[in-house]
């Protein structure tokens, strides 16, 4: 299945793409949600919170009162650390019995807010980043949440600022327009990017194989739909080369195993301006050709980057194995090799 990484600032509207994408078909699994759940009254989760910092952190009803517990931890440190390691192995323990349990192929929509401050991207196949102005957040946390504006741009400041996510984003959405816009956006990025990655990812096919008219695309739902293949004019533009390698780099080290094999950025579009092809050149590294295939073979399929036929004359002078992407917005060749040999050098 497809797993994607949906986050964005408080007031950026990630709500409103999470909704839209859960309508198109898509496997939510809210974050925010999970952790209200997991310290709901009469779990194990609030009785350890009450543990560590007390009744004053209850309601009346007995429920955790999130304002007080929040006022408590938010310039203490170490009482932070506390809360986190209290609700988040709960979460991710729940995060991955909803997964479990998802249909095979699905496009599974983790919506965390601080994706980016927790440094989660190279779990997921794709991180979908929603970034919103400045202004238009803060208007929308006064107008639609009660905030007074100091507060607001306190709890924006807490968080990563935009740099940081864009750095994370493999698509980005900007969304300082109507929610009609941010719908068509999203429904054009369900459409041509992330169906179409699922069903390559389902079939171990690179994106850049040749692919039928249309695309049979089974959903979590009794409907099926016909899906055109990615159209360019609609591809959503990602951000520089370096970027987008560091991400992919960072996703291979953490599917591959061992973890510590070398990985190198590769050809023309590692120099910054290069005017080459737009395909990203890797190359993988490992002991022994051998260890090319089997299980490293999967691992690379499982992480979006499914194996190539191999050409005649690779056999012959340049022994490697070669990955593609799965990605239809990104296509890249990753280039397995053996170290000492000469094609194994950078």
């Amino acid at each position: 299945m497809l797993m994607v990484g949906l986050t964005g600032g408080i007031g950026s509207g990630k709500s409103a793409v999470a909704a839209r994408l859960a309508g198109l078909g898509a496997v939510i699994v809210d974050a925010d949600q999970l952790s209200r759940e997991v310290v709901a009254p009469g779990t194990e989760g609030l009785a350890e919170i009450v543990a560590a910092f007390g009744d004053r952190v209850l309601g009346s009803d007995g429920a955790l009162d999130r304002a007080a517990l929040g006022a408590l931890v938010f310039t203490d440190e170490p009482g932070r650390r506390a809360l986190e390691s209290i609700i988040h192995p709960r979460v991710r323990t729940r995060t991955a019995e909803l997964v479990a349990a998802a249909p095979p192929g699905a496009v599974v929509v983790n919506d965390v807010p601080l994706l980016v401050e927790s440094g989660l991207g190279p779990t997921y196949h794709l991180v979908v980043v929603v970034q919103t102005a400045l202004s238009i957040r803060l208007e929308r946390l006064t107008r639609d949440r009660g905030m007074a504006p100091a507060e607001a741009r306190r709890r924006i400041a807490a968080q990563a600022d935009d740099a940081r996510r864009r750095a994370a984003a493999d698509v980005l959405l900007t969304n300082d327009g109507t929610r009609d816009e941010l719908h068509r956006a999203v429904d054009a990025l369900w459409a041509d990017r992330l169906l179409p990655y699922a069903v390559n990812l389902r079939d171990r096919r690179a994106a850049d194989l040749p692919l039928p008219e249309q695309v049979e695309v089974d959903l979590p739902r009794p409907e099926r739909v016909l899906v055109d293949p990615p159209r360019s004019e609609r591809v959503v533009v990602g951000p520089p080369r370096p970027e987008q390698y560091a991400r992919l780099a960072a996703r291979i080290h953490r599917a591959v195993t061992p973890a510590d094999l070398r990985i190198d950025y590769l050809g023309s579009m590692a120099i910054p301006a290069s005017d080459s092809a737009d395909v990203i050149d890797i190359q993988l590294t490992v002991p022994c050709l051998g260890d090319a295939d089997g299980a490293l073979a999967e691992q690379l399929a499982d992480a979006g980057f499914p194996r190539l036929p191999e050409p005649a004359r690779s056999a012959a002078r340049w022994p490697e194995r070669v990955h593609g992407s799965a990605d239809p917005a990104r296509p890249v060749r990753l280039y397995v090799r053996e170290a000492g040999w000469p094609g194994g050098r950078p």
